[in-house]
C-alpha cells in the first residue's frame, strides 16, 4: 500500500485557523509515499542501527519503481479531480537541495510529469511546503512527497481544517486498498459519545471512490459524492455540531444527521 491520500478540505462552519476568507476554499491532497523514505528504518523493520551507545543510523529509501508508480498515481488523481473542477496541478515536496534521495525522487517526478502534458506540476522544498500550507493553502492541489514529509505535514493539514476528527486517509496498493481516520484512539473518551466520526465516514467516501475507480461503477462513484455532499451540507446549515469542535453533537448524533442528509436528497 504505497500510496497515503490524505485529504484536507475546509467546510462551511467548521473551526478555520486561518482568518483570510480563502481559508474556505482550501481542498487538496497530501499523498505520501508509504513504504519507504525513512520510514524504511522504523524500529519494528529492525534497519536502523545504534552504534556503541555513541551513534545512530537511519536509512532514508527511495527506489525507482515505487517512486514512478506513485509519481503516476499522483497525477492521474489531479487528472480525477481536474474532471470535477480542481486545479490539475501536482506539486513534488522534496529536499532536493541537500538529500540525493530528493534529488532522485525529484527527478523521477520530472519524468513522470512529462507523461501528463494536461497536468500542471511544479516543485517546492518540503521547508517552503510547510510556510506554503500557512500562508496560502488555498492555492495547492496535490502535493506528493516522502513518507516522514507527509506524515509531518498531514497533520499540519488536518489542523487548517478543524484536526485530526476530520483527516481521513487511503492507503492503496496494486490490488488493494485500506480506509481508515488518521487519527489515532483516543482512551480517554472512549464510550462516551464524544468522538468525531466525520473521519471514518469520510474515509468511507474515500473508499467509494477507490471501488468506483477500480469498478468503472457509476453507483460507487454516486455513492461518494452523497457522503461528501452530505457532510457539506450539514455543516453549511450548521446541523453538523461536533463536540470536537466545542459543538452539542456526540459521535451518534453526527452520524445520523449524515445519514439524514444522505437520505433526503
Amino acid at each position: 500500500l504505497y500510496a497515503g491520500v490524505r485529504p484536507v478540505k475546509a467546510y462551511p462552519n467548521a473551526p478555520q485557523r486561518l482568518a483570510d476568507p480563502r481559508a474556505a476554499g482550501i481542498d487538496l491532497i497530501i499523498l505520501r509515499e508509504s513504504t519507504e523514505g525513512l520510514f524504511y528504518s522504523a524500529a519494528v523493520h529492525g534497519r536502523g542501527e545504534v552504534i556503541g551507545d555513541s551513534e545512530a543510523r537511519d536509512i532514508l529509501r527511495i527506489t525507482r519503481p515505487t517512486t514512478e508508480k506513485l509519481h503516476h498515481f499522483a497525477f492521474r488523481l489531479a487528472a480525477r479531480r481536474k474532471e470535477r473542477g480542481g486545479k490539475g496541478r501536482v506539486t513534488c515536496v522534496d529536499k532536493a537541495n541537500v538529500f540525493n534521495s530528493m534529488a532522485f525522487f525529484r527527478r523521477i517526478f520530472g519524468e513522470i510529469a512529462a507523461s501528463y502534458p494536461e497536468i500542471e506540476h511544479d516543485y517546492a522544498y518540503v521547508d517552503a511546503q510547510a510556510l506554503n500550507l500557512i500562508r496560502h493553502p488555498w492555492e495547492s492541489d496535490v502535493l506528493v512527497m516522502e513518507n516522514m514529509f507527509g506524515d509531518i505535514l498531514s497533520d499540519l493539514g488536518g489542523g487548517l481544517v478543524g484536526g485530526m476528527g476530520m483527516a481521513a486517509c487511503a492507503e492503496i496498493g496494486d490490488e488493494h486498498g485500506l480506509f481508515q481516520p488518521a487519527h489515532g484512539t483516543a482512551p480517554d473518551i472512549m464510550g462516551q459519545d464524544k468522538a468525531n466520526p466525520l473521519a471514518a465516514i469520510l474515509s468511507g467516501a474515500l473508499m467509494l471512490d477507490y471501488l468506483a475507480e477500480k469498478t468503472g461503477s457509476d453507483a460507487y462513484a454516486e455513492a461518494s459524492r452523497a457522503v461528501d455532499e452530505a457532510v457539506e451540507t450539514g455543516f453549511a446549515a450548521n446541523r453538523i455540531r461536533p463536540m470536537e469542535f466545542g459543538g452539542d453533537m456526540g459521535t451518534i448524533a453526527v452520524t445520523k444527521e449524515i445519514l439524514a442528509q444522505i437520505d433526503s436528497k
